[in-house]
């Protein structure tokens, strides 16, 4: 947001003593209502910034005004089930009974559940097909924290365990299997996991199994997921596994930026045709995070996360990154756009990280038009991120990272504005830098980082590029070819 700079005029000087009396007169006798304007405008941006991660209250206020809308043919609300609002009441027989009555409707264009103003504690549940879940301005479906409550599902097939334990692992607080025509939407009503005792449990290592997100919709297609809430949840936020046609907009997706661990914003997964637009992400690990299996069992359930586009969004995370791609992407990821996205606040603004055993790809990965605001390291690519389900990966499955451009970089208070850290093994080809501007905060000579890294530069960039890249001016006319490309400069000490 650019902010204008405004000076105060040359004062003028006057010489009649009745001007400056009337002056005088004025500011004296309107001191008291400058005062008051003067707080009133403070009052305001106060209340504005405590309202910007709930959409803006003033807009919120005429939801209020709003009736929730008839979007599909029969409308419930979850109180003809038994639904008790009062936030001690368990809600889940009114969830079940509920998406029961809306399974009979598919050939009738399917059923909307209304969840109306108030508090409803539920177990974990599962959708049907030709459903919309709304939740109303002041709705909160609460995950209950009690670990019995929430069942055990088989591990992931691209992953062949559980992410933090061998074997089963929770399922989500919202679920969903081999669906389609899913829309979970409302006045920004919230579905918040109460994940503060899954995450205390974890850092105490007092839970058996992998614990589960608060959404997970796996093998289905046309999904609309939007203006809602989305907050605490005990692991990942969002996880879409398996998916097609999937639109994710308006949403907001919180937890704390430290002690939540992997509270992944948004994790697609294996997903194809996928966007994600004007969100604001704040949350315990990265915002985004795409995905497409784990080492030897991504490889052999072989479906790729491709044509994803991201764009319009605010995230932060001061754990791990931004946007990332992997580290789990054994399927292949290709044909990525992001572009127009605001990176605060974080420890890594974009990133793309795997490791020998791994294979897949990341290809064809567009960045465009991005900000970063106090960012440790701007733009990452890691080889060596070595996390593996278990011994049997082969260590010869090596990813293959190439086509990867960006361009309108621009940002301040970036410490190293690039490490991009390639093998012998896994190099990284063909990378593009254009127009790229970001001010950094250490004057060091190695903050633009390069390890095995083949590409170019076109045009202007700072601060001054790796030495393994070739110059390109404007009219990409090749300036200097390269002779370092698998030169080394990366220095993990700033």
């Amino acid at each position: 947001m650019m902010v204008e700079n405004l000076t105060s005029p040359t004062p003028l000087h006057h010489t009649r003593p009745e001007f400056r009396k009337r002056v005088t007169t004025f500011f004296t006798s309107h001191r008291t209502l400058f005062t008051v304007l003067w707080i009133i405008a403070f009052s305001s941006v106060f209340v504005w910034q405590n309202n910007f991660v709930d959409q803006f209250s003033i807009f919120r206020k005429l939801d209020r005004m709003r009736e929730m809308p008839k979007l599909r043919p029969v409308v419930f609300n979850l109180t003809d089930f038994g639904g008790v609002g009062d936030g001690v009441s368990l809600n889940t027989e009114a969830f079940e009974r509920a998406v029961f009555a809306i399974s009979k409707l598919g050939k009738k264009g399917g059923g909307q559940l209304n969840v109306p103003a108030g508090k409803w504690l539920t177990a974990p549940f599962n959708l049907t097909s030709h459903m919309t879940l709304f939740l109303a301005e002041g709705a909160v479906i609460l995950g209950i924290d009690d670990e019995k409550y929430w069942p055990l599902m088989p591990p992931l097939p691209s992953y062949g365990c559980g992410r933090e334990h061998p074997g089963p692992r929770y399922g989500s607080l919202i679920h969903g299997q081999n669906l389609r025509d899913i829309v979970i939407t409302g006045h920004n009503g919230t579905i918040n996991g109460q994940g503060q005792a899954w995450w205390k449990k974890y850092r105490r290592k007092l839970l058996n199994y992998t614990r589960g997100p608060l959404v997970q919709i796996m093998w289905s297609s046309d999904i609309l997921i939007s203006n809602i809430t989305l907050r605490d949840s005990p692991f990942w936020t969002l996880h879409p596994y398996d998916c097609k046609n999937i639109t994710i907009r308006d949403m907001t997706i919180l937890a704390p930026i430290s002690e939540a661990p992997n509270t992944d914003g948004i994790d697609p997964d294996s997903c194809e045709d996928m966007l994600i637009e004007d969100s604001y992400i704040s949350v315990g690990d990265d915002a985004i995070a795409i995905k497409s299996g784990w080492d030897q069992y991504g490889i052999s359930y072989g479906r790729p996360s491709k044509n994803i586009h991201i764009r319009n969004l605010v995230v932060r995370s001061m754990v791990s990154a931004g946007i990332s791609i992997g580290s789990e992407m054994s399927g292949g990821v290709s044909n990525v756009t992001v572009e127009n996205v605001l990176i605060w606040d974080s420890r890594r603004a974009v990133r793309i990280k795997t490791a020998a055993g791994r294979g897949g790809y990341v290809k064809d990965i567009t960045y465009r038009n991005l900000t970063f605001e106090n960012v440790r390291v701007g733009i990452v690519i890691k080889t060596d991120y070595n996390e593996h389900p278990n011994g049997d990966f082969d260590p010869k499955a090596v990813p293959v990272l190439q086509d990867i451009s960006y361009t309108c970089i621009h940002g301040e208070g970036v410490r190293v504005p690039v490490r991009i850290h390639g093998s012998s093994d896994i190099p990284v080809r063909n990378v593009t830098f254009r127009d790229m501007s970001v001010g950094i905060t250490y004057k060091k000579k190695h903050i633009f980082q390069c390890a095995y890294v083949e590409g170019r530069v076109i045009g202007s960039v700072y601060p001054a590029p790796c030495e393994n890249l070739d110059l390109y001016d404007e009219h990409e006319q090749l300036v200097t070819k390269s002779a370092f490309q698998n030169a080394s400069d990366i220095d993990y000490d700033f």
